[in-house]
């Protein structure tokens, strides 16, 4: 099985990052505005609020080390292949997601560069089948996504990969 580029960490680092960030930013200004009342009606001063920033820093840092490390395990755990009958792609680093896509249910083949990919050099492939997946959250769909999504390749490999899979794609629907 071949593996994504190595720059797909830094894509994978990023997700994550700005993933947690939102909600990491979100707990910190309520724990922080909780807290700040708490200090200063109870008269304890403005020493403990130095304490409650170096907590603050500690966590951030911790979120991002935490970050690039689970990064690292979702770019080691990430894998594709093109057997003779389909695509196979494997990841996941508690839960393992297998997923085959037979050539003949192949129905588009897209690149996408996000702009951190662009700086990276890097390219996202995404395969999209007549059974397409619903993207859902909560109990309503938000989208249709694609089936079989390859982060961080290299834009040579993106090409020549969408390349091969339209081929095979187009011949077993020839009968090829």
């Amino acid at each position: 099985m071949q593996k994504l580029h190595p720059k797909a960490i830094w894509i994978f680092f990023f997700r994550f990052l700005l993933g947690g960030l939102f909600f990491f930013l979100f707990l910190s200004f309520w724990l922080a505005a909780a807290l700040t009342n708490l200090l200063i009606e109870s008269g304890k001063g403005i020493a403990y609020l130095w304490w409650l920033l170096l907590i603050f820093i500690s966590l951030i840092a911790f979120f991002a080390i935490f970050s690039w490390i689970w990064a690292k395990l979702t770019y080691r755990f990430w894998k594709y292949e093109l057997t003779e009958d389909a695509f196979k792609k494997e990841s996941g680093v508690i839960w393992k997601k297998y997923v085959s896509i037979p050539y003949e249910r192949i129905q588009n083949v897209d690149i996408h560069r996000g702009l951190i990919a662009r700086i990276l050099g890097l390219s996202d492939l995404k395969i999209q089948t007549a059974g397409a997946s619903a993207v859902v959250y909560g109990r309503r769909m938000a989208g249709i996504g694609a089936e079989g999504c390859l982060p961080g390749l290299g834009i040579g490999v993106a090409e020549k990969l969408r390349t091969e899979l339209i081929k095979r794609a187009k011949g077993t629907k020839q009968g090829l």
